[in-house]
């Protein structure tokens, strides 16, 4: 054989060779595309329901939100309220306070009265029946 037949047989041999090596490359590159295609395809059917739940919660939001930046308002008046409600106990409690003082003070000023009243007519009779 001369150099040249050498040459193509290595050639072909090559070929061959790069053959049986491209094709289950190819094949592998071929069934790697129809997986992307099938998950391009299913992310795109599970992404629209979810864009389209993720757009009807943010609306939902949109209006809470809305609902609360009203309310707020009446929740610091109600808040107001119920510090002049405290305010005005704090002045109950202290009016109560000293009118619960005046009338122990005051009882106990009857039950001295008393209790001298009784003495000091114990004290008349014991004086006027030992005469």
């Amino acid at each position: 054989m001369s150099l040249t037949g050498i040459a193509l047989v290595l050639i072909a041999a090559s070929l061959l060779i790069l053959l049986a090596v491209l094709i289950p490359i190819l094949q592998t590159i071929k069934h790697t595309a129809a997986s992307i295609g099938n998950l391009a395809d299913m992310v795109q059917g599970e992404l629209r329901p979810t864009l389209q739940e993720l757009t009807a919660v943010l609306a939902e939001l949109r209006t809470v939100g809305g609902e609360v930046a009203e309310h707020t308002d009446d929740v610091k008046k109600f808040m107001t309220a119920l510090g002049e409600t405290g305010t005005n106990l704090n002045s109950i409690n202290r009016s109560v306070g000293a009118v619960t003082t005046v009338l122990n003070t005051t009882s106990i000023w009857a039950t001295g009265a008393r209790v001298a009243g009784k003495y000091l007519l114990e004290q008349y009779l014991k004086k006027r029946g030992g005469k």
